[in-house]
């Protein structure tokens, strides 16, 4: 790619918790390269930015929080109850009730910091709106798998397989329909915060995807399932696997000598304490050393710790994992991506959220086991013990990360990505 001069980058994006730390691991890459990088995010996410060598501006009509009490408050009403109340609660709180309020923080940002190209959270549509409405080229960041509706893959939050014969695919294309049904409807509602920003009506939400120069798919095209009616826009350009700023800690080794494990669940509220509690009770019934990292949800103190058993708030996981046997974790997408890329395998206890997704992707690898988000600490014991006592999951796991590794020496990056926007 021809080398790009410095420029000016708006980044806008919501502290999703495992999002915000891929967004901010390109912005940190750019920054690097030479260029100045923007940040307009949550509040809570104004040190990380800064850390990284980004301005940063608030978001000042759209919701947002201050604090990891205000995230925690804002997610539990985003999960509470049953699926069709929490979808509610996100359209309201989410997708569409805040479109335009997000869409004008967008707007006037171009206009504050004078960027020359956008990277935009991709799954917020108003932010999209606000993006696509400056005639800028845009990228969309997709911290994840791949999350848009798509024949031949499956639907996204389902931990599916592709369908296999003719149940397996008429299951798939039920299930698209419904998840194409309520896109259309959202995409309807979302027509005044369009109007109002001179856009065109979409067929569905995520028609706004299309609309954008790039989108950013943030995993290894070998980890995520593929399909031949993925958009020409779509590229994917591989995990960011940088630690958080507030990761930083060089006191976390347990004593002992015995083989590491590490878990490791969401670091924002996902209502984990209980199963870092039986986590930890589980690797207090083996002859291993135990790291159990709470994320900043959680207090520490409320995860009991046996005498082998080491637990703290935070730890550089990227560091950690290069001494660690086996990992037990809720299977976000940027602990799996890292503890593959560190050739480690997994005990996957999927909460919610892409979980399950990821889950069945480490197994289709090899890379792991599932166990019951609510097993008790004999299973979660009896998963680690297999893993470190079979060595076929590890050497499926460090195979994959021979994957990614010749992915990022021979594939374009985000930053690559990043910096063609402004080569046309």
């Amino acid at each position: 790619m021809p080398e790009v001069s410095s420029r000016r980058f708006l980044m806008a994006v919501i502290d999703g918790g495992g999002t915000l730390p891929p967004a901010l691991g390109l912005a940190r890459e750019l920054v690097r390269r030479g260029h100045h990088v923007d940040v307009l995010a949550d509040p809570t996410g104004e040190t990380s930015a800064r850390s990284a060598g980004c301005g940063f501006l608030p978001w000042r009509t759209a919701p947002s929080f201050s604090s990891v009490a205000e995230q925690t408050a804002l997610i539990r009403e985003l999960e509470r109850g049953h699926p069709g109340r929490q979808l509610a609660a996100a359209r309201d709180r989410l997708f569409i009730g805040p479109a335009a309020a997000y869409a004008d923080d967008v707007v006037a940002a171009v206009a504050d910091r004078h960027p020359d190209a956008l990277l935009l959270e991709g799954a917020v549509p108003g932010i999209l709106i606000g993006g696509i409405a400056s005639g800028l080229p845009t990228a969309a960041l997709m911290p994840n798998i791949y999350l848009p509706p798509t024949r031949g893959m499956p639907v996204f939050g389902t931990g599916w397989l592709p369908g296999a014969g003719p149940l397996g695919r008429a299951r798939d294309a039920m299930a698209l329909t419904v998840l194409r049904s309520l896109a259309r409807r959202l995409g309807r509602a979302l027509e005044p915060a369009l109007r109002a920003h001179g856009q065109q009506p979409v067929d569905d939400m995520f028609g706004l995807l299309d609309r954008c120069t790039e989108v950013l798919v943030m995993t290894s095209p070998s980890f995520d399932f593929s399909s031949p009616h993925i958009p020409g826009n779509v590229h994917f350009v591989g995990p960011q696997l940088d630690d958080p700023d507030w990761a930083a800690s060089d006191d976390w080794r347990p004593d002992g000598d015995g083989p590491l494990v590490l878990v490791a669940a969401s670091s924002v509220f996902q209502d984990q304490a209980d199963l870092l509690r039986r986590a930890s009770a589980a690797l207090g019934r083996l002859p291993v050393r135990g790291l159990v990292t709470t994320g900043r949800a959680v207090d520490p103190a409320a995860v009991p710790a046996p005498a082998n058993v080491r637990v703290v708030r935070a730890a550089p996981h990227g560091a950690v994992l290069r001494e660690t046997a086996v990992v037990v974790t809720h299977a976000g997408h940027g602990t799996v991506l890292k503890t593959l890329a560190a050739g480690v395998p997994l005990v996957c206890m999927p909460m919610g959220r892409d979980q399950k997704d990821n889950t069945v992707r480490v197994l289709r690898l090899g890379a792991g086991v599932r166990v019951p988000k609510s097993a008790p600490p004999v299973r979660i014991a009896a998963a680690v013990r297999r893993l470190l006592d079979d060595p076929a999951p590890a050497r499926a796991a460090r195979q994959f990360a021979d994957t990614l590794a010749k992915e990022r020496d021979t594939r374009p990056s985000a930053a690559d990505r990043a910096e063609g926007l402004l080569s046309g």
